[in-house]
């Protein structure tokens, strides 16, 4: 008894002492295991995130495409100024069309950040780069993607994907939609593609 009269809890006994830190220990092996699952995931995400970041301020410092400068997606293809042209619902061509045999590998006109692979309405399965000046380079149509993911970084002549006919161009001969996009803007990307 304490001197106030009242008494003293008992005093756990062994057993229950050892329990306790036997569940502590468990509960911090447990967690141990699940951070050390999940830190190398969560490391490389946002590694990869912060490099993309950094590379895409490095692009924006460098200087948009000008004219001739940039070499066409499919080399040694006919290069046709169809800029403007008419499409359906009242649109305009807001790109040109290189044609080539279906499955003709798509070079990135530029090096860059992949900042989209995948699907839309119109352009069917797409890939968008976005290169020096921050400008966007659109390829649409694609029969398939080569092994690329938002994110990651191409250099001026790296397969992007495949020609094809998806999107609103089914039916149609194979060919690849090339598209700029400057400040949100679409611009006619004829003048900065070089001639052969």
């Amino acid at each position: 008894m304490l001197a106030d009269g009242k008494s003293q809890p008992p005093k756990p006994s062994f057993v229950s002492r050892v329990l306790a830190v036997l569940i502590k220990a468990v509960v911090l092996i447990g967690f141990l295991f699940v951070f050390d699952k999940l830190l190398p995931s969560i490391s490389e995400q946002t590694q990869s995130f912060v490099v993309a970041k950094w590379q895409q301020m490095s692009l924006l410092q460098q200087e948009l495409p000008t004219e001739n400068s940039l070499p066409s997606p499919l080399p040694e293809k006919n290069l046709t100024d169809t800029w403007g042209a008419a499409r359906s619902q009242g649109r305009s061509h807001e790109g040109i069309d290189i044609f080539a045999e279906r499955g003709t590998p798509i070079q990135s006109t530029t090096q860059g950040i992949v900042s989209k692979v995948g699907e839309n309405n119109l352009g069917g399965r797409v890939v968008v780069v976005v290169g020096p000046g921050g400008a966007g380079h659109y390829y649409a149509h694609l029969e398939d993607y080569a092994d690329i993911a938002p994110n990651d970084w191409v250099n001026q002549g790296d397969i992007i994907g495949y020609v094809g006919d998806s999107g609103n161009a089914k039916g149609t001969p194979p060919h690849v939609h090339y598209g700029i996009y400057i400040n949100g803007s679409a611009v006619n990307p004829y003048p900065l593609l070089q001639k052969d």
